[in-house]
Parts: structure tokens; sequence; C-alpha cells
């Protein structure tokens, strides 16, 4: 029996694991190069509306699909753009120095990694509140969180697990934490994309 339970968790973590590197691989491969997102701000500059907008992304490069679902559908970006990624470092405790890293890209769209302890709970409201000694102030109301929300399809068409193992991420995804209770954030000020993601 304690054989049995062993096997199980160890099959549960590893579909976990390999889940998600296939999901983030799936989500790269789609994401728009950063530099031809800012030329086509350039050349063809969409509707600004007033409010900061800021989109959570998994990994430090390239365009958030939320974004571009966004421009897509509503063809307006607000006139302060944030891409935010939250990333867990191999210590217990981050010291608040430590804590954020701003980059301005260009076009009034930033670059903010959040830096945390793996004993830490992040908080991304309270981490935003400290950009202020980076001159930007994001007013609670006038703040918006767009979040990607991804559908995933077991499928034998694309090279990934096998079909039961793509099934069980795919259950283990549609019962984890939300993102939104996960990081704090307020939910009456969330905005969530949906897409459709084969394994």
């Amino acid at each position: 029996f304690p054989l049995v339970v062993a096997a199980g968790v160890f099959t549960v973590m590893t579909t976990w694991k390999r889940g998600r590197q296939i999901l983030a691989d799936r989500m790269a491969s789609g994401s728009l190069p950063i530099d031809l997102f800012l030329q086509s701000l350039a050349s063809r500059p969409p509707v600004r509306v007033p409010g900061t907008a800021v989109y959570m992304q998994g990994t430090p490069t390239g365009t958030p699909p939320a974004l571009l679902h966004n421009l897509k559908h509503n063809k307006v970006l607000h006139e302060r753009v944030i891409f935010l990624t939250v990333v867990t470092r191999d210590l217990p405790h981050v010291p608040e120095e430590e804590r954020l890293e701003l980059e301005e890209i260009g076009h009034g769209v930033f670059r903010l990694k959040l830096y945390y302890g793996f004993m830490e709970d992040p908080d991304v409201p309270a981490a935003l509140r400290q950009c202020r000694s980076h001159g930007l102030v994001f007013p609670p109301m006038e703040t918006s969180y767009f979040l990607g929300r991804e559908t995933l399809i077991p499928s034998r068409r694309r090279r990934g697990m096998a079909i039961w193992r793509e099934a069980l991420f795919s259950f283990l995804s549609r019962n984890a934490q939300r993102a939104t209770a996960y990081y704090r954030i307020p939910p009456n000020r969330v905005i969530e994309l949906g897409a459709q993601i084969e394994l």
C-alpha cells in the first residue's frame, strides 16, 4: 500500500511539472516578440485609454497573450501598461530592497519582476505600492489586472504526454488555486481573457 500511494503521488507530481513545461512552451511559441510589438505600436498606434493595465505572464519574455487578445477584440490600450512576472527564488525570504526590478520598455510599457522566497506569500498590490520609490504610482481604482485563462485540451495530434496524463494535467489545472487568490489581487479589478490550448 505505501508503494502504491508513493507511485500515485510521484505520477501526479511529475505530470504537473511536465504539463506546466509543455504549457509554457505552447504559450511561448504563440507569443509575439516584444520588439515587433513595440514596432506595431509606433506604426499603428491604438486608441489609448486612461489608467494602468497589469498583464501577468509566467516568463519575462515576449508579449503577454492576454494583451494581444485584448487588442484584437477591444482595439484599445491603456496609457500605462505593465508586464508583470512573479519569480520565486531558492531562498526562504527575499529582502524588501530586492523585491522588485522595473524596466521601461517604451511607449508607456514597463516590465516589472517581483521576487519572493519560497516561504513567502506573494502580494501583488502591496508590491505595486513599492513602485512609488521608482516614480510610479498605481491608484487601486485606476489599475486593472488582465489574466489569461487557458482551457487545456488533451490531444493526440501534438507531441506532449500520454493522453491520460494530459487529461490528468487538465483536471489538476482546473482545480488549482486561482491566481487572484494566490497573488491577493482584488477580484473586482480582474479581467480574464480565455484561450484554448492543445496539449
